[in-house]
């Protein structure tokens, strides 16, 4: 494991992006926001993954060239396609349209249709919040996670990502529809580390913790059983109705993982007319959240993001932990 430095990092990220035909202004916003992913600890959807993105940028599923464009416009929903441009400069930008029409509105829907992977989907609700909206996001994905019941792969594991104000920073959750995502999985193979509690499936049809045998077998678990795999095949209706876009099993097809369909969310706050007591009602459900007596080891309960902002702080200090064969995969690229 090598602590590689905020700046180095973004540097770094920034040089290989501009030598794969990103503008300066694309590889500057795209290399921090894979920066801030991996201040904020997730090391799964940012300098693990940066390897992948590059290679998708030279395959040409990712096209540095072409920005997002609208599609159609009505009243507070809109439709935008993505052009198989970069998912994270895309969802960012459709993050910010969610939040104009949101302003104008109090409710803001951008659905998007042919972008890629938008790296960390909590990003996009970590920066709806932090500007006080409320926000819904998801994606769908490649086929990778089996419906409760079956055996093969039919459902996206399809990241959900909702986030509040709170405090000056915010609550945000940021879950695939599987137990644990494969990126996750990955970083725990890397490691040569069992996953916390079971994941999914082996070969042999038993549940296993090992993350290895899990992606072998592409047979992962549903959170909820029966109801994330429910809850994972309306994300992906919701996504293909609402964007015009491609749904899990058309995605699927495809010699890729692109050409998602995304959706971004935001209510404006400020609009609803006791915005001056929702602090206080956020803070009164987490002070009552925070009551709850640990099990042994765990000395307190966390919100989910709560510990984004000592992992950050630590980072910026220390430097991001990188696994030293991931850093040195980057900088060959």
């Amino acid at each position: 494991m090598v602590r590689i430095s905020a700046r180095e990092m973004t540097a770094t990220y920034q040089r290989i992006l501009q030598k794969y035909g990103f503008s300066p202004e694309k590889a500057m916003t795209t290399a921090q926001l894979f920066t801030d992913n991996a201040l904020d600890g997730i090391y799964t959807h940012s300098v693990n993954r940066f390897p992948k993105f590059i290679q998708y940028v030279r395959e040409g599923h990712v096209k540095p060239g072409m920005e997002s464009v609208r599609k159609s416009s009505s009243g507070c929903v809109e439709q935008w396609d993505g052009q198989s441009g970069v998912g994270v400069l895309n969802a960012l930008q459709c993050t910010d349209r969610a939040l104009a029409l949101a302003q104008q509105h109090g409710m803001g829907c951008v659905a998007l249709a042919r972008t890629n992977h938008w790296m960390r989907g909590g990003a996009y609700g970590w920066k709806a919040a932090k500007a006080g909206f409320a926000f819904i996001g998801w994606t769908n994905t490649i086929a990778n996670t089996p419906a409760w019941g079956a055996v093969d792969g039919k459902l996206g594991n399809n990241p959900l990502v909702m986030a509040v104000p709170h405090e000056g920073e915010a609550i945000v959750l940021d879950m695939a529809m599987s137990q644990y995502s494969y990126g996750s999985m990955e970083l725990y193979k890397l490691k040569g580390e069992r996953l916390p509690v079971a994941g999914g499936y082996d070969s042999n049809g038993k549940l296993s913790d090992d993350p290895e045998a899990i992606m072998k077998s592409r047979r992962t678990l549903p959170v909820g059983y029966w109801k994330g795999s429910g809850l994972s095949l309306l994300l992906d209706i919701f996504a293909t109705i609402l964007s015009g876009g491609l749904s899990v099993s058309e995605i699927t097809k495809l010699p890729a993982e692109c050409n998602l369909s995304q959706v971004f969310i935001a209510v404006n706050l400020s609009a609803l007319s006791h915005h001056q007591t929702i602090p206080a009602l956020i803070h009164q459900i987490i002070d009552d959240y925070h009551q709850s007596v640990p099990e042994p080891p765990l000395k307190k309960v966390r919100f989910p993001g709560e510990k984004i902002l000592q992992t950050r702080a630590e980072n910026n200090e220390k430097g991001v932990p990188v696994l030293k064969q991931v850093w040195e995969e980057t900088l060959a690229l």
